[in-house]
């Protein structure tokens, strides 16, 4: 369509024209309204509910004021995301019998408009409101909204899986030119989508989401905020608030994967059809695996920073303790940010150390593995903190049970001969660190690897059963560590690699298995841990990596989440460039 001309400014809006009656399109502003009228429609109809874009979504009564205005007649019919009902479809049928034409529907991307506009032509042809229509099938790939293909262009973690696991999902997988991909016609009415993402966490709203959370969360800072350098509210923001304008948010949670069919099925009956899939629902904590830690949580000085709730009670702990037992323990990869469960202890120390304490407190670290960091360049400037501190560290030793009551962990420990033990140990202040698993729908499902993970090829990200599916974030089985920075990597990759898979162009974008760490210390200097696959140092300043900085802690406290909520979550990550391959 032509530019309008509006106000002396051109005004531009895409809708797409079904009859010489209705034209459907996505969500408008109040701004758009005269271009509307001067275009010569006559009537608008409003199906998205008020509320659901969150507060960049203008409400209806402010629509339906400036339509007036404009001498339109205004509809609201909202209908939400699912499976349409008779009633909605008996009165969209009747707004269209007595609304003046031509008339303009919009919704979110303009999917359910245009659904209830098929299945109104398919009524009044003798089918059923909910009958699939013979005018465009309600999987047809072909017919998919142009509205419903701005997600994937909406953007511009531990060792991972072992090989042996790898080999043993590459046994279960057929090569993808071997299977037969089908799309069945039994989603629901306006549930096609060009792409699809499961996961609305940092991975999901970086590239653009099935999520059913209202709040979403800047994880990295919980551990500062138990150490008393970082407010908890600062923290949260609404999930409406972040979420990618244009993107059609799906406030349900996701339940099993269909990828044969091309469907992801949701919790509450409905399924979502899609040509593209995008798998990031993140890494779910296993508390179940630790006996008595969900029933002692918060309370009898049990806590953890993988909490948002608990995290402020670690501080409390922190600031309460003069002397005594804290303990603190990590378990097995892999986890999210497996820095974080000595970066708790750091702060900690680094507090009762100022305030003169220190002495009276015995710290100690229980990890379930052998080392105390993965990658050997950092574990002398880290143990020179644990001398500082006088820490003991407490190798193969993994938190199996919790007394909170008697103040007792219970530790399954394995001595050089491989021989496991189980010890009790009394503690004044525990801090946990849960095992963390897949998410049981994704562990479950055709795409997971032996280990629950979705299996992908790890430079492309791209699965290695469905080349219509990609992954990223800590639900994706490629071999770096789970960080927030390894996302902010890896969602410049799979955006740019899904887009080449869509034109049938190679898959240029190389993942190179970045992750950072900022070890916080002590409050005011971090060690700034990046690297790449096989421990690849990846620093991306110019300075010794190993040596804490003062500058690293300005960036961790004020700069990342600046760049986590104004660029990753934006798509407009500047500092992610993909390496290109050759």
């Amino acid at each position: 369509m032509s530019p309008l001309k509006q106000n002396g400014k051109n005004w531009t809006k895409k809708w797409k024209e079904l009859d010489k009656k209705i034209a459907v399109t996505g969500q408008i502003s109040v701004d758009d309204i005269a271009g509307i009228a001067a275009a010569g429609y006559k009537s608008i109809i409003c199906n998205r509910p008020d509320g659901e874009g969150g507060e960049s979504q203008p409400a209806s009564t402010a629509l339906e004021n400036a339509a007036k205005a404009a001498g339109l007649q205004f509809a609201y019919m909202p209908v939400e995301v699912g499976q349409v009902s008779d009633d909605k479809c008996s009165a969209f049928h009747q707004l269209m019998q007595t609304l003046p034409g031509p008339v303009l529907a919009f919704c979110g991307s303009g999917n359910r408009a245009q659904a209830l506009y098929t299945r109104t032509t398919s009524t009044s042809a003798g089918g059923t409101c909910n009958t699939p229509s013979t005018v465009e099938p309600a999987c047809d790939w072909e017919h998919a909204p142009d509205a419903a293909k701005t997600s994937a262009a909406a953007a511009a973690s531990s060792a991972g899986v072992a090989a042996a696991e790898a080999e043993a999902t590459a046994a279960y997988c057929e090569p993808v030119d071997k299977r037969q991909v089908e799309t069945v016609a039994a989603c629901n009415w306006d549930n096609v989508f060009d792409v699809v993402v499961v996961g609305g966490g940092s991975g999901g709203l970086g590239v653009t989401a099935v999520e059913p959370s209202e709040k979403h969360y800047y994880q990295p800072a919980w551990t500062l905020v138990g150490g008393g350098a970082y407010a908890i509210e600062q923290t949260a923001r609404n999930t409406a608030d972040v979420m990618p304008k244009g993107a059609e948010w799906i406030k349900a949670a996701a339940a099993a994967f269909a990828p044969e069919k091309n469907l992801v099925h949701l919790t509450d009956g409905r399924s979502v059809g899609y040509r593209q899939l995008v798998v990031c629902p993140g890494i779910r904590l296993a508390w179940e695996k630790i006996e008595g830690a969900q029933e002692t949580l918060g309370k009898n000085g049990v806590t953890s920073n993988y909490v948002f709730d608990l995290a402020p009670y670690t501080w409390s702990l922190v600031q309460e303790l003069k002397s005594g037992k804290a303990l603190f323990t990590q378990p097995p990869m892999p986890i999210k940010c497996a820095g974080a469960p000595q970066k708790a202890m750091y702060l900690s120390c680094d507090y009762w150390q100022r305030k003169g304490v220190l002495n009276n407190i015995d710290v100690e670290f229980d990890l379930a593995g052998a080392v105390l960091f993965g990658i050997p360049e950092f574990v002398p400037p880290l143990m020179q903190y644990v001398h500082k501190y006088n820490a003991n560290l407490a190798f193969n030793s993994n938190l199996v049970k919790v007394d909170g009551s008697k103040k007792i962990a219970t530790f399954e420990v394995k001595n050089e001969a491989g021989e496991v033990t189980r010890v009790d140990k009394p503690f004044d202040m525990l801090h946990i660190t849960p095992p963390q698993v897949a998410p049981d729908f994704l562990r479950n499902s055709a795409l997971a690897n032996a280990a629950g993970f979705c299996e992908v090829d790890p430079k492309t990200l791209q699965s290695t059963c469905f080349s219509n599916v990609f992954s990223l974030g800590d639900a994706c089985s490629a071999p770096n560590s789970k960080t927030a920075a390894a996302v902010r990597k890896q969602v410049v990759i799979v955006a740019e690699n899904l887009l080449a898979a869509k034109e049938g162009h190679e898959m240029r974008a190389i993942y190179d298995g970045y992750g950072a760490c900022p070890l916080t210390v002590e409050n005011g200097k971090v060690v700034l841990a990046e690297f790449g696959y096989g421990g690849k140092l990846l620093p991306t300043f110019p300075l010794n990596p190993v040596i804490a900085r003062k500058l690293y802690w300005w960036m961790k406290v004020n700069l990342f989440p600046w760049i986590y909520w104004d660029c990753l979550l934006k798509g407009r990550e500047w500092l992610a460039r993909s390496t290109e391959s050759k």
